[in-house]
């Protein structure tokens, strides 16, 4: 019932570990400094994102009860939200990126994060209203959930790709910040 959403939940941590790898040569020190800012702000935020999904998928793939799995998909959805909002946030507060097209970067790549945290928000919304008395309601309610992970985190996929268009993702992977280690989930 609840394995097709955390099937859809993995796609997204993928969203995030792209920016994890092997840092560039970028010796433009505005550059790293703006990168640093903007990675030292997003770790927290990323280690929320990975430990919501991580739960998603426990509660997804042990036998829980309807109520159990509504609860931990719904505060999982509402910490992305705010994660990936605080993610923009953290990208207006380094200032405009040192990249072609700096502003215009900056500014897609805001919305992105904006796109995503409303797109959580929205299967926040959905699955606190779904009906956990009916079990057959309750699994009906999660497929469309999981349907709706892709839409949700397609901002986010976009802001990356701006980012990684506006040359900055070389810099961005050299800062620690921004590589994310996949956390387990307490039981």
């Amino acid at each position: 019932m609840n394995k097709k959403i955390a099937a859809a939940v993995s796609g997204g941590a993928v969203l995030m570990l792209v920016l994890s790898g092997c840092g560039g040569d970028d010796s433009d020190k505005k550059a790293e400094a703006w990168a640093k800012k903007v990675c030292d702000a997003w770790q927290p935020e990323l280690r929320k994102i990975e430990t919501a999904n991580a739960d998603i998928k426990r509660v997804s793939s042990e036998s829980n009860k309807p109520e159990e799995v509504q609860k931990t998909d719904s505060e999982a959805f509402q910490t992305m939200s705010d994660s990936y909002k605080t993610m923009g946030a953290a990208l207006t507060g380094a200032g405009v990126p040192p990249a072609k097209e700096g502003q215009a970067t900056q500014d897609a790549a805001v919305k992105g994060f904006a796109d995503t945290s409303k797109g959580y928000a929205d299967l926040k919304t959905k699955v606190d209203a779904l009906d956990v008395k009916d079990q057959n309601k309750f699994a009906e309610g999660l497929k469309d959930v999981a349907n709706g992970l892709a839409e949700a985190t397609k901002g986010g996929e976009e802001a990356l790709a701006t980012l990684k268009a506006g040359g900055l993702d070389k810099v961005m992977n050299s800062q620690k910040g921004c590589q994310v280690t996949v956390v387990a989930s307490p039981k």
